[in-house]
């Protein structure tokens, strides 16, 4: 197969597209995965292979000339049998993912020659880098010092339904990695590199016989399972390789080390707690997750504290180690060896603690013995073990191992991830209503807001309780209140935030302050309102403001206030340009009732993958939020295949927390400037008519929807079985119930990318035809919210493909709603013209050439996919085979492969 430099469309950097390693790990891939189709199915599908290939490659180098460029490739693909048409999609679909093997290991080898060369280009998400450059600006080392030892940012893994490809593959594809990674030594005899080349091949040989596809819905159980191994195979190893980098940096530019008791990172995970509209999740399995969770830290910590008592084989210590030996170890001859004995009794209770968990997982009544109830306990003895070995000379030991576990338990404790609970606002009414007419009291749902408010302020004041045992109540009432009783059983370090997804009023948060306070929740989750909505973002400041009047929230807050904003369903609901500006200013109203009340803002993002969900470079996005809005904490979701992506092996996990930090402090020392009057005006012109324009098709044309499930595979998509979430919030919902990711995940498909710039075309082109265009190319020179904006736009015309679309209507859209695609067609060419014109630039990635070039690169792998898709569409729709639709799903493997996002 042929030679493809692959590329992510959430790349943060661009790659050098000429360097000799990528190509070289390409073509041995590429020459690898021809010998697997040979010899597992016979030259006549590597031929096949190879002349799709080829005219592939002819169709997309044609120049646009207004004819039919797919025809020939069309006629090559029709009279393909079923059998064919999937292990044609594979072996493509296999070869993008190949591809995007070898460009990670690549990134990695980039940044290694960054530190090793330093005539190499500066990288911007490199730390030492960043530093450098904010000093040439000025800024003092006490300063970004003060800055990094402060910031935190927290990492929420969700189990929102986009990564199609099965566990068992994802561990094969980091075996490939890591075979990749050996081959990077410059050592290596003859022998050895044909150890890693017959690796490569039996991997490759291995995933070609494997089924690509989930056979059964994952339930929420396997997606804590999953999580987990995340945490056990990469994160585990990533942050004490992170953190020494961040230290090494510290030492160099800014004259001291990190000190030992900070950490800026911290993960947490929706995974088990978010029940938003999803019925599978329920408070047994969010007992399941948390136990889950404290099984596996205790596992992980059991295994390093057992290495770290055989290095320590040392016979002196401090009096403080020595006093805190127990009695019965002192007479033992091995307490010789102080820090082994010591060492030996943790990791005893740390097996005990093991135990304790796995017994309750197994259903069964754990034992007795002392374990681990929380994190402290073990960091003050591991601290202790610390401070002997710097009293003892033994400084450089101290260093070793032994402070790289002492930064995993403050990172990950002995609760692993930390899990939050989402519920939606209306649960909690449904749930507080039930209580209210049971009591006689009314009922809360038809409450106005004045008398919600002074209802919840009354309870939260008192001292009786209001829920009564045994409330009789509908079952989706009953899981609420089980959920909130369910929190008062469990170490608090083991629980984030309580997330109320549609908050849309204070009396929401409120409602959770009065549940947890009444089942007895010892330690209160913070509550945390997400406004998604282009209404509720637009409300959200009045909403908080209400809030913070409130005395006895203000108390119950401490100082700290954090605030969810949702990216995707904002992005559904308004069109991405409308919804970028709108999350804008509700950042900066929360900023400004945040600073007027006297509390310290954390903002959490909801940001998808994909750009039309608010997905786009990190460094992009960090760094065009509202000045103020990031003061050195951030909390931000990542899900489905970014975790993968961002943190599928440990070096790229480390380079990941990296980017976070460097983007973070760069936001926090050095805000962007607050936009001119003028830039406002324009932009609120903007989003008004995007708006329009982007309602006007997707909500006013009754003919829209009967489109949208016609000329696209979304009803398909339900049967990848990727998630324990239904698609629909509620059971026979519309477009308006459909969530966002299956609503993306569609219009990538298709290759329209329909949802990231539909509305740009209008607002710019008027604007444009007003005399604005001056006004634009001056917002997009010096304002970095409106040319991140805008780029990301760029990005994604550049990756649609109207040619491709074009053939879902022609085979699947009904005659009387083709008008509909053609419209849309059209609108994608107006979109290109007026954002050229914006940039001024003759062709969309003009300055990124590598880039654009690696998109072309793709397209002959690609557009195959996306034809046979079509046609096996076109097919399963006037037949039942089950070959039609395990070769169906197939190609929605491939594509997600070939642009590395589904939604």
């Amino acid at each position: 197969m042929g030679q493809i430099r692959s590329y992510s469309p959430a790349d943060d950097d661009d790659d050098d597209a000429t360097h000799p390693g990528l190509r070289t790990d390409v073509r041995v891939l590429g020459s690898l995965l021809g010998e697997t189709l040979r010899a597992q199915n016979g030259e006549a599908l590597y031929d096949l292979v190879e002349k799709i290939r080829s005219l592939s490659r002819a169709a997309a180098e044609q120049p646009p000339t207004g004819e039919d460029r797919l025809t020939s490739l069309r006629k090559a693909l029709a009279d393909l049998d079923v059998a064919d048409a999937h292990r044609l999609a594979r072996a493509f679909s296999l070869f993008l993912t190949l591809s995007n093997i070898a460009e990670d290991r690549h990134k990695i080898r980039l940044r290694r020659m960054a530190q090793v060369a330093p005539t190499h280009s500066p990288q911007p998400d490199r730390l030492d880098d960043t530093l450098m450059g904010l000093a040439n600006q000025g800024l003092a080392p006490e300063g970004l010092r003060h800055a990094l030892c402060t910031q935190h940012v927290e990492f929420v893994l969700t189990a929102h339904p986009t990564q199609v490809t099965r566990r068992t593959l994802l561990q094969k594809y980091n075996n490939i990695a890591r075979a990749l990674a050996n081959g990077d030594h410059k050592d290596l005899v003859s022998e050895e590199q044909n150890a890693i080349r017959d690796a490569l091949r039996r991997e490759i040989s291995t995933i070609w016989q494997t089924d690509e596809l989930h056979r059964q819905r994952p339930t929420p159980v396997d997606e804590v399972a999953s999580s987990l191994a995340v945490l056990e195979q990469s994160l585990w190893q990533a942050v004490p390789l992170y953190i020494r980098r961040l230290d090494q940096c510290m030492r160099q530019q800014l004259g001291g080390p990190l000190p030992m008791d900070t950490v800026p990172i911290t993960f947490g995970s929706w995974i088990g707690g978010d029940r938003d509209g999803n019925p599978n999740v329920t408070a047994e399995v969010t007992r399941h997750a948390i136990h889950m969770a404290r099984w596996t830290a205790a596992d992980l910590l059991h295994g390093e504290v057992d290495d770290l008592a055989q290095d320590l084989s040392m016979g002196t210590a401090s009096p403080e180690l020595l006093a805190s030996l127990p009695e019965q170890a002192t007479a033992d001859p091995r307490s010789a060896e102080p820090y082994r004995t010591l060492l030996r009794e943790v990791r005893t209770r740390l097996a005990d603690t093991r135990a304790y968990y796995g017994a309750l997982l197994d259903g069964q009544q754990p034992h007795r013995r002392p374990i681990y109830a929380a994190s402290d306990e073990l960091l003050a003895t591991l601290q202790l073990v610390y401070r002997s070995l710097c009293q003892q000379g033994q400084a450089i030991v101290a260093d070793g191992p032994l402070l790289d576990l002492i930064r995993r338990v403050q990172c990950f404790g002995l609760h692993g991830l930390r899990l939050d609970i989402r519920q939606e606002s209306d649960r909690h009414t449904s749930a507080l209503n039930a209580l209210t007419t049971h009591l006689e009291l009314g009922r809360y749902a038809d409450w106005d807001e004045p008398t919600r408010m002074a209802f919840l302020l009354a309870e939260l004041t008192s001292k009786r309780p209001l829920v009564p045992r045994n409330l009789p109540c509908a079952a989706e009432d009953q899981e609420v209140f089980a959920t909130i009783t369910e929190l008062a059983q469990h170490p608090r370090e083991s629980l984030g935030a309580y997330v109320i997804s549609m908050a849309r009023r204070a009396s929401d948060v409120l409602a959770v302050e009065l549940l947890q306070r009444d089942a007895g929740v010892q330690h209160p989750l913070r509550v945390v309102p997400l406004f998604e909505t282009i209404a509720d973002l637009r409300g959200c400041g009045e909403v908080v403001d209400a809030l913070l009047s409130c005395d006895w929230y203000k108390q119950r807050l401490n100082g700290r206030l954090e605030i969810m904003l949702g990216y995707s369903d904002s992005a559904k609901d308004g069109g991405r340009l409308a919804a970028a500006w709108e999350l804008y200013k509700a950042q900066e109203r929360l900023v400004e009732v945040a600073a007027r009340h006297g509390v310290h803002l954390t903002l959490f993002h909801g940001r998808g993958g994909t750009i039309g969900r608010g997905g786009g470079p990190t460094r992009l996005a960090i760094r065009s939020q509202p000045g103020g809005s990031i003061q050195g904490n951030l909390r931000i979701t990542e899900q489905g295949e970014m975790i993968q992506w961002k943190f599928g092996t440990p070096e790229i996990a480390a380079r990941t927390l990296e980017l976070y930090t460097s983007a973070t402090l760069e936001a926090t020392v050095a805000p962007p400037s607050a936009p001119t009057e003028q830039f406002r005006h324009c932009m609120d012109d903007l989003a008004k008519s995007s708006l329009e324009s982007y309602r006007g098709v997707v909500r006013d044309n009754p003919d829209f929807v009967p489109y949208f499930r016609a000329a696209t595979p979304e009803l398909q998509l339900g049967s990848l079985q990727i998630g324990s979430r239904p698609a629909h919030r509620r059971a026979g919902g519309g477009l308006s119930s459909l969530r966002a990711i299956p609503w993306i995940f569609a219009w990538t498909q298709t290759r329209l990318h329909l949802p990231a710039w539909l509305g740009v075309e209008q607002a710019l082109g008027q604007a444009i035809k007003a005399g604005q265009l001056p006004v634009l190319q001056d917002m997009y020179t010096n304002w970095p919210f409106f040319r991140s904006t805008l780029d990301l736009v760029e990005l994604v015309l550049a990756k649609a493909d109207g040619d491709v679309a074009a053939e879902y209507d022609a085979r699947l859209a009904p005659p009387e709603l083709k008008e509909i695609g053609a419209d849309l067609r059209q609108r994608l060419i107006q979109a290109e013209q007026v954002v050229l014109q914006v940039m001024q630039r003759r062709l969309l990635l003009e300055d990124r050439p590598q880039l654009r070039h690696s998109l072309a690169l793709r397209k002959p792998y690609l557009d195959p996919i996306s034809l046979i898709q079509v046609d096996l569409l076109d097919r399963q729709r006037s037949s039942d085979c089950p070959d039609l639709q395990d070769a169906l799903l197939a190609t929605v493997n491939g594509v997600a492969a070939g642009l590395k996002n589904t939604g």
